[in-house]
């Protein structure tokens, strides 16, 4: 066990070298990745996040970082719905409560809202890393909004990418047909939209302005 537990330690930490790489911790907000204990239950959580495109970012807790997709058309309760879910770069667990502005200048710049958040369980196999290395996990979300059996499955890599997913709901309790998360934007963190997280930045710049003004600078 405790060569187990320095090797996922090893592995977390290389894993977001990429994160940090496409970052520049003074200008943007998001966490650096501090090392957060965990606890039994493994986390996720979707952000929506309107940057260059709107999309919803799916993580899951695995080897000690967030493995994270990003979804076009964001996760849905509907079984005849099926995602694309693109992989991208690991994300540091404190990642999670992210909400706020993305400075512009800097990646994925844009307003971020923590859509859902919650717990998981495995539904096949007992680690999370080796499925999703294997190409398909299928996982239990016990979120605000997202609830019940969910698979997340690798496509036919074309063109040499191994990014493209599926992310489909299961037909099970928590499935409602027709389930649109746009009708559903609220943070669940904040009870805030993309919107009033905009206004939110642009009131705070235009005090700061305002400010600036009436002190003569």
């Amino acid at each position: 066990m405790p060569h187990a537990h320095r090797s996922t330690s090893t592995t977390s930490r290389g894993s977001l070298r990429r994160y940090a790489q496409k970052r520049d911790f003074a200008q943007t907000p998001e966490p650096k990745g501090q090392k957060l204990p965990r606890g039994r239950a493994l986390r996720f959580v979707v952000q929506k996040h309107r940057a260059s495109h709107l999309h919803y970012d799916f993580r899951l807790e695995a080897d000690g970082v967030l493995k994270s997709w990003a979804v076009p058309k964001g996760p849905t309760l509907d079984p005849k719905e099926r995602r694309l879910a693109m992989q991208v770069e690991d994300h540091p667990l404190d990642y999670r409560d992210f909400e706020g502005v993305i400075p512009k200048g800097n990646y994925g710049a844009g307003q971020v809202i923590v859509w859902d958040r919650g717990t998981y369980k495995l539904a096949e196999g007992t680690n999370p890393a080796a499925e999703i290395g294997r190409g398909k996990i299928k996982v239990i979300l016990h979120g605000k909004k997202l609830g019940g059996m969910f698979t997340l499955v690798r496509m036919r890599p074309r063109d040499g990418s191994e990014n493209a997913w599926l992310l489909i709901k299961d037909k099970d309790a928590g499935a409602e047909s027709g389930w649109d998360p746009e009708r559903h934007s609220e943070s669940v963190k904040t009870g805030r939209t993309l919107d009033d997280v905009a206004e939110s930045r642009h009131a705070a710049k235009w005090q700061s302005n305002r400010t600036a003004a009436r002190s003569g600078r």
